[in-house]
Parts: structure tokens; sequence; C-alpha cells
């Protein structure tokens, strides 16, 4: 329940249309409706006017649970960010194995939702750090948490974390455009609509037409987290004094 909501105020939100009973309103229940709203519409699609007629409620009645649009986007951000399990910090598997585990975990949700990828992606480039929602600060600090555990020092770790974010969000990004793209077109150079450049200036990309249209998001997010650990690994390896 909302700070400023009283169980009088949850129950009068179980009112009857008619003779139908309508479903309660609860800050739950609008995040779900809301996010069904993004998964169907994209995040355009989701106005509060629209969300009130798809709970058939009046629209100012979700400002009893999200002060304004924003409000309800971080939350929703936060929403999906909640079904993330938490990283096993002190179970067997390695911290690399546990960090891809996490990435495998965390491509699956959001492709499960790929119109909030946007809100995902951008949201931290417009919101300064203390500001974001208490999702996504709860998955920075269990990442921090899970490498110094491991016996990065928390400058490594810094590094680390941002490397890792950086690169799951591209490769998720890449592997949102492909949902672009029109499953029917047989031929990849109309797919991906190469076949309005001119072969002499592009024939690599030309050439590369059926490599590019047929993207595996598992493959190529397991590929970028080996060269990533490579990398991490030969870096620490020249720093003895730290364990990898």
């Amino acid at each position: 329940m909302n700070a400023n909501t009283s169980p009088q105020d949850e129950a009068a939100d179980g009112a009857t249309k008619g003779d139908r009973a309508v479903e309660p309103l609860s800050r739950e229940r609008v995040l779900t409706v809301a996010l069904d709203l993004v998964d169907g519409n994209g995040l355009e699609g989701l106005t509060m006017r629209r969300l009130g007629h798809r709970l058939e409620r009046n629209p100012m009645s979700l400002y009893r649970y999200f002060t304004n649009r924003a409000a309800l986007l971080d939350s929703l951000v936060e929403h999906v960010l909640d079904q993330l399990p938490a990283p096993g910090v002190g179970i067997e598997q390695d911290w690399q194995g546990q960090l891809r585990s996490g990435a495998h975990q965390f491509r699956t949700l959001v492709m499960a939702h790929p119109n909030l990828v946007p809100l995902l992606v951008t949201q931290p480039l417009t919101t300064p750090l203390g500001r974001r929602p208490a999702g996504a600060l709860r998955l920075l600090e269990q990442l921090l948490t899970l490498l110094t555990s491991a016996g990065l020092d928390l400058d490594d770790a810094l590094r680390v974390a941002r490397t890792y974010t950086g690169c799951l969000l591209g490769q998720i990004l890449t592997e949102v455009q492909q949902l672009h793209l029109d499953p029917a077109e047989p031929d990849p150079l109309y797919r991906l609509g190469l076949n309005r450049i001119p072969r002499q200036q592009y024939p690599q990309l030309r050439s590369a037409a059926a490599q590019l249209a047929h993207y595996d998001g598992v493959v190529e997010l397991d590929f970028t987290l080996d060269v990533l650990f490579a990398g991490l690994t030969a870096r620490l390896a020249d720093q003895p004094h730290r364990r990898s």
C-alpha cells in the first residue's frame, strides 16, 4: 500500500460497475497492467488516461500510487528488475560463472519485455545514480559485493561492473533491433534493407547479409562474455597482489 493510501482508500477501490465487481486497485495491480500496456503498445502507449481506462478507474485515482508518469516508469523498471534473483555470493560457482548466469537471466527477463529496453538503457543517462530506482541500485550493490567477495579491490570491482553492464546492455540493444526485421522476408538483403546500398561501397556489409540476419542472442552473449572474461583474467593476472 502506498504511504499516501489509507486502508479505506484501498477498500473504496474495490467498487462495482453496475452489477459487476471491479478488481480492487493496488500498487502491484497498477504496475502489472502498466507493464502489459508497455508490452503491447510500447512506452509511448503508456499514459495515465489509457492506464486508468484499462483499470476501469478515473486516471486521477492513479496519482495516489504514483505522483506522475515519471514515477510510474521508475517503479515499472524496479517492478521488472525485482524479478531477477540476487547473485549467489559464497556459492561454489566462481564470480565469472555467477556473472554469466546473471547475464543470461537478465537477457531472458528483458527480452520478455523488449519495449521496456529503451527505458532501461536511457534512464541511467538522464538520472543521477542516487536517484535511480531502488531495484537498479540494489543490482549494482549486489554486483559490487560479488566482485569484492571474489577478491577484487573496489577500483577493479567498479571497472568490471561498468564493463560488464555496458557489454550486457549493448548486446541486448543489438538483439532487440532484430525484432524489427520482417521475419517473413526470406532474402536477408531485403530483410535488412541492404539491397538499397551499392555493392561497390559496402561489399562487406552486403556479403555478410545472411550472418547479420541470423542472430542468436544466447550465442552472441556467451561470445561477448568469453571475450570480456578472458581480458579481465589476463589483466588481473598481471597484478599479482590481487586475487582473480
